[in-house]
């Protein structure tokens, strides 16, 4: 079955940086197509960061665009987000999605299980 593990969260000072990554994994054959980061802070709704087509064109959110890059490895089936300039607000659990097709099956979207960032002094 399609897993997506996460990697990369903690505690960081405001203004600091920190490397989220989320590999993508299947006991059968599979592509990996659009990747998104999101993320949802207590009592808030989750909210789309970043997406990156299968071709490599990106999306980003107002409130990130500018200082948070998303890419990937695609030989690694692998999504990256690279945040940089880090404020109190951007505290949240961040999940990673991914809409996958795996052999004998349609295309599914799938979720990481969520790494906690914390933006604070």
């Amino acid at each position: 079955q399609v897993q997506l593990v996460e990697s990369g969260g903690g505690l960081v000072q405001p203004g600091g940086s920190l490397r989220l990554s989320c590999a993508a994994s299947a006991g059968t054959m599979f592509r990996v197509n659009t990747m998104e980061w999101y993320r949802q802070a207590p009592g808030k709704q989750r909210d789309v960061v970043a997406t990156i087509t299968r071709s490599g064109s990106t999306n980003y959110a107002d409130f990130v665009r500018g200082r948070f890059t998303i890419s990937r490895d695609s030989a690694k089936n692998t999504v990256y987000l690279q945040m940089d300039s880090l404020k109190p607000e951007d505290t949240a659990v961040y999940y990673c999605y991914a809409n996958i097709w795996a052999v004998g099956a349609h295309e599914t979207g799938y979720w990481g299980q969520g790494t906690q960032v914390t933006v604070s002094s």
